[in-house]
């Protein structure tokens, strides 16, 4: 059985097809709302509460991307939960990255070397600092286009934006990011370090990276 498939059976109340579907976009739900919380048990519980939300309302699926439809469910929890705190939690930045890495990025030129290895964490964790200083929806736009490699249209339905909305928060949120990274050298990559240093064309910066589905 396919995903359309899976979702037609799970509107029938199937409890198994649901499953599938869970165990297909568990890694990728719990990666953004991990990166937007900064806190492991609260993004464990964003990710549990949107597939019992889905489940609840798969029904109201009318077709287009299942991913970007799961991704606006979690999104619109993560916000509340935005919301309501007062500040961000004290775990650290580097064991929350590290775990978001182990469950979804994978290096994709298929046999990294250690030094490769060290060189994408180490950056993946300045880019998880830069994150952290862009506003929610900002912050949203960029982990979902260029660290999740999704379209702007995949992207407007996960955030409930219009494309123009969507691209101006892109390219408001890269500015801030290589602003950040070029005013924090010291956190980057000898290689990366050296590139800002030479004033190369500043492009967004972040390591080649496959993710699930």
């Amino acid at each position: 059985m396919d995903e359309a498939g899976w979702i037609a059976a799970s509107k029938a109340g199937d409890v198994q097809a649901f499953n599938q579907l869970v165990i297909a976009y568990q890694q990728v739900v719990y990666s953004l709302a991990l990166r937007m919380l900064r806190d492991q048990e609260a993004a464990a519980e964003a990710t549990q509460d949107a597939f019992l939300s889905a489940f609840t309302r798969i029904h109201q699926f009318r077709g287009g991307s299942f991913k970007a439809w799961l991704l606006r469910i979690v999104l619109n929890l993560v916000y509340d939960q935005l919301r309501r705190a007062k500040r961000h939690p004290s775990q650290s930045l580097e064991t929350a990255c590290e775990d978001a890495d182990a469950a979804v990025l994978q290096i994709t030129n298929g046999g990294p070397t250690p030094e490769e290895v060290a060189l994408s964490r180490e950056l993946m964790a300045c880019l998880e600092m830069g994150l952290e200083t862009l506003p929610a929806e900002q912050r949203a736009t960029v982990i979902l286009s260029d660290l999740q490699g999704m379209g702007y249209e995949e992207v407007a339905a996960a955030t409930g934006a219009s494309l123009g909305t969507v691209k101006s928060r892109l390219s408001r949120g890269r500015q801030a990011m290589r602003e950040y990274l070029s005013g924090h050298l010291e956190l980057l990559p000898s290689p990366i370090r050296h590139y800002f240093e030479r004033g190369a064309p500043a492009e967004p910066v972040s390591p080649r990276v496959a993710v699930d589905r």
